[in-house]
């Protein structure tokens, strides 16, 4: 069974404005409302590559029954963990000439909610999946990654984590199945800026050896390099395309690397589709669909 975790999920709304001047009335050509979160969105994509998987996390009020409304309708389970205190997010994503972000806080989630997460981690069994991916809400400590990772060690669950900098470093000594940091994130943690391929593959490397087993970095318009856990580099470049939408992508690049992996245990398919995956969602206004992502798979060739 596959797992992720949204520990602060969202209504993301989405609207486009013909030149946005602030300080004026301005008026929406386009509005889509879309169920976010980093999790989700894996969840969502593996669901379109033909894999269940339930998604976990925590919701709260009007805004909460909405996104499991929503998750039910895109076709995966879910487990969330209702929360007494406040609302799910909304988050408000301005597209114009520039693209604007306003997020929301989220509720406020307990030291109980928390126990309750662990309740239902607890019942994952050696070879499930798990996904750990996104910030941590405020209301949360930062080493929330950690303590699920020590609970769930030595039990034969492949854990990928999705985060950034110090999250991301410091699940490291718990044998993460497969960490997805981009390039600049590579280089933050390492205080450098990586130049090259050559350098890119150095420093994850380094990430592998602290304790990582299987390392994917994005690198945007210059495609992917994967450092498989037997120590083979893959190397996968991006189809052509027009960049239409920055949300997900990542997300997309993970989904479709387990799909690939749990498909053959081969780490090159498994870099193609994920590859194709990310691609095919940044050049989608949404979520890539399954016919988009075989295609781009086919051009990666």
């Amino acid at each position: 069974m596959i797992y992720t975790v949204t520990f602060n999920p969202a209504l993301d709304y989405v609207v486009k404005v013909n030149h946005f001047t602030l300080g004026m009335v301005n008026r929406t050509v386009q509005e889509d409302i879309y169920y976010g979160g980093k999790g989700i969105n894996v969840s969502a994509v593996l669901k379109t590559l033909g894999f269940g998987s339930t998604a976990l996390g925590f919701v709260a009020g009007f805004t909460g029954d909405e996104i499991e409304r929503g998750v039910k309708n895109l076709g995966f389970q879910s487990d969330f963990i209702r929360v007494e205190s406040g609302m799910s997010r909304i988050n408000v994503k301005l597209r114009s000439e520039e693209e604007s972000e306003i997020n929301g806080t989220g509720p406020e989630i307990t030291g109980a909610d928390v126990e309750k997460l662990f309740e239902k981690l607890e019942k994952l069994r050696a070879d499930d999946v798990l996904v750990l991916s996104g910030s941590i809400p405020h209301s949360i400590d930062d080493g929330i990654y950690e303590r699920i990772m020590e609970r769930l060690d030595g039990r034969g669950i492949r854990i990928v984590v999705d985060a950034t900098k110090d999250l991301l470093m410091n699940v490291l000594p718990y044998h993460p199945f497969m960490i997805k940091p981009n390039n600049h994130e590579l280089g933050e943690m390492f205080g450098t800026v990586p130049k090259d391929e050559e350098e890119i593959i150095y420093y994850a490397r380094q990430l592998q050896e602290k304790g990582a087993v299987n390392v994917l970095v994005s690198m945007a318009g210059d495609g992917a390099v994967l450092i498989a856990e037997n120590g083979a580099v893959f190397s996968m470049g991006v189809p052509k395309g027009t960049v239409k939408n920055s949300v997900g992508a990542g997300d997309s690049m993970v989904a479709g690397f387990i799909a690939g992996y749990l498909e053959n245990g081969n780490y090159e398919h498994a870099l193609r589709l994920g590859s194709a995956c990310g691609s095919a969602s940044a050049f989608s206004e949404g979520l890539a669909c399954k016919e988009d992502i075989m295609k781009l798979y086919e051009e990666l060739r």
